[in-house]
């Protein structure tokens, strides 16, 4: 099955989806790890292709409530390293942004597991300092932009590793699996 064409997938990196998302046949735009590099990825994709008209996040993520190979989807994003409670914000908030803390969007990926994605610019080995089921490095930059954009956005994880300790060892031995499962997951869902 084809793939819409105004829908873009964002993935921070190729071996995250293992070139199987584009033999699926959609237009791919790695942004490379981290909330900066995926802000500046998906604004540049969409000044190139102002067709799109949809945003999937799809990539590895760690969790220690949804169980390590599990595939789960995000329709709430939150911020889990801005951190200016020191000057009277909540964990989480921008200071002085107008924005909610938390971002939602409507599902898309139903038949699913949902949780809050915690985007951080760190690769969390223990608990969140703030509330979330699964943790990343990207989402958070997307969903903001989609938010500011009006763009629908979904988010497609694979759950690599628990978040702790091993997480790191996990990650590298789960990444073929999540490929195979992203790939399953978008056909039901085209």
């Amino acid at each position: 099955m084809m793939a819409d064409m105004s829908t873009l997938v964002v993935m921070a990196l190729p071996e995250e989806s293992q070139g199987l998302i584009e033999q699926a046949g959609y237009d791919v735009v790695y942004c490379g790890v981290g909330k900066v590099n995926a802000a500046y990825a998906l604004m540049h994709a969409l000044g190139e292709r102002p067709d799109i008209s949809h945003i999937i996040n799809i990539g590895s993520a760690g969790s220690s409530t949804f169980k390590t190979g599990a595939t789960v989807a995000a329709d709430r994003f939150v911020q889990r390293d801005m951190d200016a409670t020191g000057i009277g914000f909540a964990h989480g908030q921008t200071p002085f942004c107008p924005h909610p803390i938390t971002l939602e969007f409507s599902r898309f990926f139903n038949g699913l597991e949902h949780g809050v994605c915690g985007s951080g610019d760190s690769f969390l080995q223990g608990p969140p300092p703030i509330a979330c089921d699964i943790i990343d490095m990207e989402a958070y930059a997307l969903a903001r932009v989609c938010y500011l954009k009006k763009l629908p956005f979904s988010c497609l994880k694979y759950i690599t590793d628990g978040a702790d300790g091993s997480a790191h060892l996990d990650w590298q031995e789960n990444l073929s699996k999540a490929a195979q499962a992203f790939v399953q997951q978008l056909h039901r869902s085209a």
